[in-house]
């Protein structure tokens, strides 16, 4: 009997101790805190805040509260300061948080309703003029204002970092003061190329339902007289992140809840997330490799994200 009662015991001491280490984590971090961009004009008000709330609650068993920053800026500090354990950010502004504390990493990120998870940025050229990369310093290329992300910051990142440095102010650039007047440009002929950016699925496969190429096509060009001289890797869409250090139960019960969210309760996916509406994918710090080398060339640069 004795013996049954000690073996009892420890069962009852070892269950014990699992529930204790099962509950840590939540009473570690007391209240889960989310942080957000305000939408301009929205002031700390976030669309249908309770609902939010309410479903993080259920799915990570523990008290949630949504914190409402200023700007991205406002919401790195807060995550690399552990006032918040999870934010919403733009792929540069999640880049940009990595290089502040390395103490991030992403979980998911959306994609949209025809399977795009991102951006790459392509340097189109009409009737042949420009045969490739090499040839740009003779011809005329109009490139998008120097903050556009896809026109302007991917290319000079990613031809960077396949050796092909252009300076900002090479003299065969013509900064146009828009992305819809570069295209002008070589619509008119004053470019022989421009500089611009397509939607593409997670594989890298370049959709061709918008973007630049789709642009020129309706305004006029033949598709038969447009040609991609060269095209940069993907940009993801802008990631929800964690805490390194959150508990992995942690992790593991967000992107579960995050990846279900659009087929099972669509209308709290629509308040998450309003741009993009194919649902969530899982994503590796990797998937960011060019987000990263945007933000090391706006750092070497002196430039602002």
């Amino acid at each position: 009997m004795n013996a049954v009662l000690k073996a009892c015991t420890a069962l009852m001491v070892v269950h014990g101790w699992c529930g204790l280490a099962r509950a840590d984590w939540r009473d570690d971090i007391g209240t889960f805190r989310i942080g957000i961009v305000a939408e301009p004009g929205a002031g700390n008000t976030v669309p249908g805040l309770a609902l939010l709330t309410q479903s993080f609650t259920n799915a990570l068993g523990m008290k949630v509260e949504f914190v409402v920053a200023r700007d991205y800026a406002a919401l790195i500090e807060a995550q690399a300061n552990a006032r918040i354990e999870y934010a919403i950010y733009s792929a540069t502004a999640y880049a940009t948080a990595l290089q502040r504390c390395g103490c991030i990493e992403p979980l998911v990120a959306p994609v949209d309703s025809d399977g795009a998870a991102g951006i790459r940025s392509v340097l189109l050229t009409r009737d042949g003029k420009l045969s490739d990369l090499a040839a740009m310093v003779t011809h005329r290329i109009a490139m998008p204002p120097p903050d556009s992300v896809g026109g302007s910051l991917l290319p000079l990142a990613e031809l960077a970092a396949e050796h092909v440095k252009i300076a900002g102010d090479a003299p065969f650039l013509i900064y146009a003061d828009s992305a819809s007047a570069a295209e002008t440009m070589l619509v008119d002929g004053q470019a022989d190329a421009s500089f611009g950016w397509v939607r593409a699925a997670a594989d890298g496969q370049p959709l061709l339902s918008d973007g630049t190429q789709a642009r020129l096509e309706a305004a006029g060009l033949s598709p038969s007289a447009l040609q991609v001289v060269w095209m940069s890797g993907l940009l993801r869409y802008g990631p929800h992140a964690v805490r390194t250090d959150l508990d992995p139960e942690a992790k593991r019960r967000l992107t579960v809840f995050l990846t279900n969210l659009k087929s099972t309760t669509p209308d709290v996916y629509d308040l998450l997330e309003s741009k993009h509406s194919g649902g969530f994918l899982t994503v590796a710090p990797k998937d960011y490799a060019t987000a990263e080398a945007i933000v090391r060339l706006v750092s070497t640069d002196g430039g602002q994200q």
